[in-house]
């Protein structure tokens, strides 16, 4: 259903590095101030650009990208990478939502929160 989401970034480059080695996915489209992020360009992808309005991106208040884990380990590994890529933590790995859901939050390079998940 979805085919990719924009995430404000300052630093293209540097944010084209942390994606591509997070999601050991490759930059799929390069158009100059925005880069398209994935596996292959017929499924989902992460896009990163420095806004159009050349002003300053800013993470929205109350958005959160979600990614699979695919399971509680691969959500907290996720987790561990976007780490060691230099995210911050907003939320360490752990069960939530009277145990249905177990979620690990960060915080990427320019602010944007992530959540990698799995609904067990």
């Amino acid at each position: 259903m979805i085919g990719y989401t924009t995430l404000g970034v300052k630093d293209l480059d540097a944010s084209k590095k942390f994606y591509s080695a997070l999601f050991d996915a490759e930059v799929l489209i390069d158009a100059g101030r925005i880069a398209m992020i994935g596996k292959n360009i017929d499924q989902p992808m992460i896009a990163v650009c420095t806004p159009y309005n050349g002003e300053a991106p800013a993470p929205g208040n109350g958005v959160t990208v979600a990614f699979p884990g695919g399971s509680k380990e691969g959500a907290k590994a996720l987790y561990e990478k976007a780490i060691k890529l230099g995210a911050t933590c907003d939320g360490a790995p752990g069960q939530r939502i009277d145990n249905m859901f177990y979620g690990a939050y960060v915080k990427d390079l320019d602010g944007n929160k992530l959540c990698f998940f799995d609904f067990s």
